[in-house]
């Protein structure tokens, strides 16, 4: 996950774990990266706590791509709205949909330059003004995923349904593999802004074993 001084680094566009495919998952070696966290729990069309996450989430990366920008000479794309999703029922996202019951994380990627300082420094920025709803509850952590699953869906959010029966009960039980972290979601669109049956989503799954 290293960056280049020359240019404008695009995350998307230089890191296999952000490359998929519809139609098809891919087996992918994802490196150890550091994550922007807020948690949550709840329905995201409905929990103001989700909006509130995005809405604290950004500022802060921001203020650190500027400050990496100024002071390291080294500029890049904030990297694409990530999400780890999990429930007690993993069902609950195959077949109820009971979003109630859902936990997640939403993440945004830091680049491995970035000390822990500028971190500090970027979220007592982000709050010298207006300060955001959960800015206290912001945390840097590794995620350290290894071996994952992944595949492009593009449509609205509810249309996953299928595409994660077919992964968790066919492709991965089927290849020698068993599901070994959370649900992990790369939001390569903006649902604010992108109609739902446009929206570009990777589909990610951690995995232990080897393919058969």
């Amino acid at each position: 996950m290293t960056g280049t001084s020359v240019g404008k680094v695009d995350f998307r566009r230089t890191l296999d774990a952000y490359r998929a495919q519809r139609g098809r998952f891919r087996l992918v070696d994802v490196p150890d990266m550091r994550y922007l966290m807020v948690d949550g729990h709840g329905d995201p069309n409905t929990a103001p706590a989700f909006t509130e996450a995005i809405e604290t989430l950004y500022p802060v990366a921001y203020t650190l791509k500027f400050a990496s920008k100024r002071d390291l000479g080294r500029d890049y794309v904030v990297p694409p709205l990530e999400g780890l999703w999990w429930a007690e029922d993993m069902t609950s996202f195959t077949t109820a949909r009971d979003k109630s019951l859902w936990n997640w994380t939403l993440l945004l990627m830091v680049p491995d330059w970035i000390d822990e300082s500028m971190v500090a420094a970027a979220v007592g920025q982000a709050g010298a003004k207006r300060r955001p709803a959960r800015l206290d509850d912001v945390r840097v952590q590794t995620l350290s995923e290894g071996r994952c699953v992944q595949t492009l869906h593009i449509g609205s959010f509810d249309d996953e349904t299928a595409v994660l029966a077919h992964l968790h009960d066919e492709f991965i039980p089927g290849n020698g593999l068993r599901m070994s972290g959370r649900h992990h979601e790369i939001y390569l669109s903006d649902f604010r802004r992108v109609a739902p049956d446009r929206r570009r989503t990777i589909l990610r799954q951690p995995v232990v074993g080897a393919p058969g």
